[in-house]
């Protein structure tokens, strides 16, 4: 937040959108389910205006986990009540399908199939993981738990959002996407702790880059005492390098923000800035002539001139990476 305080507040949204975009995708990563990261970059971008050009075609699916993040951080001081999270819920499965299974969307569990079980492996293999607590438990405890959520408390701000995460999972009210509203009820608390609703990290990314670990750690605290230290532990240990990567984003946020401000008088056509945000956000393998025609959906001779002018002007250099086709890269 420090890097970002006098950048700017286009600088500081696009930083946001970055964060946010990784963060809604990565959450829904987790359980094994890819998102469009354009539809969903698209989608936050519209709902907190701003602006990144064209917007790709977005889906009720991605609009529903946008909704749920968006409101869990940008309304992080407004009270949790069931009905809210009831509205998450929905949000996540408009359909009233998980897959190809009918779910009780919008309301408690009632485990007429049976009790509420985390498994794995083959059918006549399965390994229970973690067995949540009777359905009949559900309003007591869900009310246990908002009052906690919701009353000031002398809890400091981080370790609330830790325990947040872990008592939501561990009651596992809803049929599917426990998981999912578990890490947005931790970050509506790490908002609250931040004393800001705009996102520069995601603590989701982080857990998707280290799920086997988060699986292991929440079933050894679900399996065994009281005892949640362990699992605190590794929630702050998590959240510390989910703030060493965002330090990397934001570098590329800031990257990308001094290059425009370096060529900001350079006159450029609409295709040679297409292909220049492309390179700045990544672009996975090697830049040729031919792509650039593909991508700028130009003839190659037009791709060329685009490619020589920015060459001459000093915005791009041929690659010293060898080849059969000549390839093109940033200036340094």
């Amino acid at each position: 937040m420090g890097r970002l305080a006098d950048v700017g507040l286009t600088l500081r949204d696009q930083a946001s959108l970055a964060a946010l975009t990784e963060d809604v995708v990565k959450t829904s990563e987790i359980e094994g389910e890819q998102l469009n990261v354009e539809s969903v970059r698209s989608s936050l971008a519209r709902r907190l205006g701003v602006d990144i050009g064209a917007l790709a075609t977005v889906d009720r699916h991605v609009e529903g986990v946008v909704a749920m993040v968006l409101d869990a951080t940008t309304n992080c001081h407004a009270p949790v009540s069931r009905e809210r999270l009831f509205g998450w819920h929905a949000a996540l499965f408009p359909t009233g399908y998980s897959g190809l299974s009918k779910i009780n969307v919008g309301g408690w569990r009632d485990d007429t199939s049976g009790p509420m079980q985390v498994i794995s492996g083959p059918i006549g293999r399965q390994r229970v993981h973690f067995e949540a607590p009777p359905a009949d438990r559900l309003e007591v405890e869900t009310r246990r738990f908002l009052d906690w959520l919701n009353r000031p408390s002398n809890e400091p701000p981080l370790l609330k959002a830790g325990l947040g995460h872990l008592w939501f999972v561990t009651l596992h009210p809803f049929d599917d996407g426990n998981g999912r509203i578990a890490r947005a009820i931790g970050d509506l608390l790490l908002a609250r702790a931040d004393g800001s609703p705009q996102r520069f990290y995601s603590l989701s990314a982080q857990i998707q880059r280290e799920r086997k670990a988060y699986y292991d750690i929440l079933e050894r605290t679900q399996k065994g005492s009281l005892d949640v230290t362990e699992w605190l532990a590794w929630f702050l240990d998590t959240l510390h390098r989910a703030l060493d990567e965002a330090q990397k984003t934001l570098d590329a946020v800031l990257t990308k923000a001094r290059f425009w401000q370096r060529w900001a008088t350079t006159p450029m056509n609409e295709r040679q800035v297409k292909l220049l945000s492309r390179l700045l956000d990544g672009f996975e393998g090697k830049l040729t002539s031919s792509k650039w025609a593909a991508i700028a959906k130009c003839s190659p001779d037009t791709a060329l001139r685009d490619i020589t002018d920015l060459v001459t002007r000093g915005v791009l250099r041929k690659s010293d990476s060898g080849g059969r086709s000549t390839s093109y890269e940033l200036a340094a």
